[in-house]
């Protein structure tokens, strides 16, 4: 998620609780969301979608987070 972001996300992943769970749950959902999409997971279509849906709210979140990390200190 958000490769080009790395360092920031080291960064904010220690400093904020908050960010490392969004970070954790996105993976989480992006590997389940692999393994559905993949044959190893079985899950209804519906699942797959409301998945896919969090997964993207949960990268908008982050990437806020990232945006304003970055502001507030001047990276």
């Amino acid at each position: 998620m958000l490769h080009e972001y790395r360092e920031v996300i080291s960064k904010i992943k220690v400093d904020n609780a908050h960010f490392a769970k969004i970070f954790e749950r996105h993976n989480e959902l992006d590997k389940k969301i692999t393994d559905a999409e993949e044959g190893r997971e079985h899950i209804t279509d519906v699942d797959l979608d409301t998945m896919k849906k969090e997964k993207l709210r949960l990268k908008d979140e982050a990437y806020t987070m990232i945006i304003a990390y970055k502001k507030e200190n001047n990276l």
